[in-house]
């Protein structure tokens, strides 16, 4: 049981590895938007900070810690697999740091083969759908900061995840609105 145990969480740490590794392939990949500081000033994946570029110098502290992250549960998971000390219901605390690894990189923006938001890739063809909701009174991100305040939230939905964005100019939302449609219909 506990060798099940043990292959079942090297699999989470190996999907969460692939997942990094994924994102930062597409971090190399040529960006669509955002391209300039313009763009980039009224995205944000949270409404009171804009997103940083999705480059790896912009990005080096969040792959750091998201490195790190999955080394030490990579590490917890050898030393309780070769010793005896460590029980398996220990493993839940090791992980429960990865739930959190995908805030770790401060990014949005749209690739070639898909959207990186965070730590998350979803490729085109993923995407189900895609809504703009308002940001009024009743909207859980109203009175972060005034640009947001009159904004919209991008929700895009795949099968297994929701990626959000805080967009603060309705020039922003039609030019988004554009990519997806022609990106979604291919």
């Amino acid at each position: 049981m506990r060798l099940l145990i043990d292959i079942l969480f090297l699999i989470v740490i190996c999907y969460y590895l692939y997942k990094f590794v994924q994102v930062l392939i597409q971090m190399n990949r040529k960006i669509i938007l955002p391209t300039t500081v313009e763009e980039i000033a009224v995205i944000r994946k949270h409404p009171e900070k804009p997103v940083d570029f999705p480059t790896y110098s912009k990005q080096k502290v969040g792959i750091i810690i998201y490195s790190l992250m999955l080394l030490f549960a990579l590490g917890m998971l050898f030393v309780g697999f070769f010793s005896n000390e460590l029980d398996w219901s220990l493993y839940l605390l090791i992980f429960l740091p990865l739930t959190y690894v995908y805030d770790l990189l401060y990014q949005f923006a749209f690739t070639e083969d898909g959207v990186l938001c965070g730590g998350r890739f979803i490729p085109w063809g993923k995407i189900k759908s895609y809504s703009f909701i308002a940001i009024d009174l009743t909207h859980k991100y109203y009175g972060f900061s005034k640009e947001a305040n009159n904004g919209y939230e991008l929700k895009i939905k795949s099968k297994l995840n929701t990626v959000s964005c805080v967009i603060t100019t309705d020039d922003m939302k039609d030019r988004l609105d554009e990519i997806l449609q022609e990106h979604i219909k291919k």
